[in-house]
């Protein structure tokens, strides 16, 4: 535990994206893990990372774009709490094909990815992956699950402070009815089941749901629960 706290100290420290390198490299090792990696977009749509994955793979998925097909990016923009890749969606012909190769450069056979939302649409992937057994990764996610979930919150506040021209947004207040929508939408609620709740037609729910979105300036639903959450129009 002091070891951690130390490495927690280091990245409280940290002044430039070297410093944040050097402490997921100390991190992986004191997991005793093959990889960390933490990739985060920020409001301006740029990217950003540090992590131990080889060069060749991360060259790779850049030049491929296999963002677009990676069920880890695909299924932690659709979630909110830590997600076990095995139960992850790898059914799709491009996402074994994705999962071979990413298992030929060394990503390991197990991971745990953890999405984190920040302000004015931010969105961060801490993640960590081995090789091992079923066995041991369970154990090893029971043992270091919530260490590994405050270090992922840690990183993501350290990031933002490097954010170039950082300035929030204004943000633009929902409406009652929105708020009630978004929130137990958040809750995971389905459209149905909101409309039930609220005694409303769906139509009208997502009339409220599309006027929510447009506030957020967000793509889709799932962008918009999150970027509510981010500012704090709603909590759940």
């Amino acid at each position: 535990m002091a070891r951690l706290e130390t490495l927690l100290e280091a990245l409280e420290d940290a002044s430039a994206l070297d410093d944040l390198q050097a402490v997921i490299e100390s991190l992986r090792d004191h997991f005793r893990v093959d990889h960390m990696v933490y990739h985060w977009v920020d409001s301006g749509g740029d990217q950003y990372g540090c992590g131990t994955y080889f060069d060749t793979w991360r060259d790779r998925y850049i030049e491929q774009e296999y963002h677009r097909v990676d069920p880890v990016v695909l299924g932690c923009f659709q979630r909110f709490h830590p997600v076990d890749w095995k139960r992850l969606d790898w059914s799709g012909k491009p996402a074994r094909a994705f999962l071979a190769e990413a298992l030929e450069h060394g990503v390991g056979n197990q991971g745990y990815s953890i999405p984190i939302r920040g302000p004015n649409g931010q969105f961060a992937l801490f993640t960590v992956s081995h090789r091992c057994d079923d066995a041991s990764w369970a154990a090893l996610i029971d043992s270091h699950g919530r260490d590994l979930i405050l270090i992922a919150h840690y990183f993501n506040r350290k990031a933002l402070e490097f954010e170039p021209d950082r300035a929030p947004d204004i943000p633009r207040s929902l409406s009652p009815r929105e708020v009630e929508a978004m929130t137990l939408l958040a809750t995971g609620y389905s459209r149905a089941q909101v409309a039930d709740r609220l005694a409303i037609s769906e139509h009208t729910l997502r009339v409220y749901i599309e006027s929510a979105r447009f506030k957020l300036g967000a793509l889709n639903t799932t962008h918009a629960v999150a970027r509510a959450l981010a500012r704090g129009l709603i909590v759940v």
